[in-house]
């Protein structure tokens, strides 16, 4: 993955996944699920393929923590952003940030949303 491309948004919904915890493969698939109202399904093979190319990018790296008790299932493993991440996270969000800034500048976007426009768009 290069640090100058926009990542794909399979790869960025995963870092943001990862943002708020370290989670395993489905709690990575219902986090996205659950924030896109259902709009973006990642399938097993985009996530797990994602997750292989951005644990080789040193984006994320599998986590020695586990949940305690019957809360943990030994199958599953679980992932955590590294700083490397958090960083590349942050770059696309900014990328994003200035698309949006850019849409509203040329009036494709209101200047200023409210939380109507929001739904409306979710």
């Amino acid at each position: 993955m290069n640090e100058s491309e926009p990542l794909t948004p399979a790869v960025f919904h995963i870092l943001l996944a990862l943002s708020a915890e370290e989670r395993h493969g489905y709690g990575i698939i219902k986090d996205v699920l659950a924030r896109t109202n259902g709009k973006l399904r990642l399938g097993a093979g985009t996530l797990y393929g994602s997750i292989k190319r951005m644990s080789e990018a040193g984006l994320l790296e599998e986590s020695d923590q586990r949940p305690e008790g019957a809360n943990d299932d030994e199958r599953r493993r679980y992932y955590r952003l590294t700083k490397r991440g958090r960083d590349a996270a942050q770059l696309e969000a900014r990328r994003l940030e200035q698309l949006v800034f850019d849409a509203r500048e040329r009036r494709v976007l209101p200047v200023l949303l409210t939380s109507r426009d929001l739904e409306v768009t979710r």
